[in-house]
């Protein structure tokens, strides 16, 4: 009886002792998910496209558990919320209108869905966006004012849509792409670009526009091949009126593909530091 007594000591102080070491039983929070689960889940998504690199946007852009409603729980369920990111890649059941996003929210990839339009309060609520990837869905519409309200954004791809025609765009932006879409000259305003003199990278390859749009002084890359630009005059890259101006930043112009003879042209180039890429015979 004696030496059972003495066994049983023991084994409780050895349970206490262990304890103390190791802690109590980690506990699993309601909504939080095991270790290496979302890496899978990333893992599966990708299986056909790569996500661009992991953002590390500051931590006080992750959601808090006491501003989560149930409204956003779908979003998150569906696609991948990751400190202030949305992955909603290529979502089966069809994905055909852009999800409610979680407040704060600041890098959004809704690529490969099938989303049509984008409406004027899509984005009404989440005025903390940098990016938006929308790139290889069925967008034929977007409302003029659908990204009025998102003053931070400064890059913004609607590249492989269905679009004739491009909405009023945020004065912030550095990169516009919207390349393999059926954009027109006249589905383009005059000032599309004018106010924005941040951005840097410019595409609107494979389209079907018959000029070159004004391109803002800061502009350093532009794709424009592919297209229906027939001619270019001394004002499209440089001034007319000024044999002196220099236009530096270009360091990359693509118009290849287009009907345009660019030697034609020997006196809209002469303001440039490189020639553009393109037929020139």
């Amino acid at each position: 009886m004696k030496a059972l007594l003495i066994t049983c000591l023991l084994a409780l102080w050895l349970t206490a002792a262990l304890a103390r070491t190791f802690g109590p039983e980690p506990q699993l929070r309601p909504g939080s998910l095991p270790n290496g689960y979302i890496s899978e889940y990333l893992k599966s998504r990708r299986a056909r496209r790569a996500l661009p690199p992991a953002d590390e946007p500051d931590a006080s852009l992750a959601p808090k558990e006491s501003d989560s409603g149930a409204a956003d729980l779908p979003t998150c369920l569906l696609c991948v919320c990751l400190s202030g990111s949305v992955y909603c890649e290529e979502v089966s059941p069809d994905m055909t209108s852009v999800p409610l996003l979680p407040k704060e929210t600041a890098y959004l990839y809704a690529r490969f869905n099938k989303i049509k339009k984008i409406g004027r309060n899509d984005f009404g609520d989440t005025v903390t966006l940098k990016r938006i990837d929308l790139t290889g869905n069925v967008i034929s519409e977007i409302d003029d004012a659908a990204f009025s309200k998102l003053t931070l954004l400064e890059e913004l791809s609607l590249a492989e849509n269905r679009l004739a025609k491009l909405p009023a765009l945020p004065a912030k932006l550095t990169s516009f792409n919207a390349n393999s879409n059926l954009l027109k000259t006249k589905g383009v305003k005059a000032n599309a670009f004018k106010k924005l003199t941040g951005l840097a990278n410019l595409y609107l390859a494979n389209n079907q526009l018959e000029a070159v749009p004004f391109i803002p002084e800061g502009v350093r890359i532009l794709h424009l091949q592919d297209n229906n630009i027939t001619e270019v005059n001394t004002d499209t890259f440089c001034k007319s009126d000024n044999s002196y101006y220099l236009r530096l930043s270009l360091s990359e112009v693509r118009m290849d593909g287009n009907p345009v003879v660019l030697s034609k042209y020997p006196d809209s180039f002469t303001c440039m530091k490189v020639l553009p890429v393109g037929r020139y015979r």
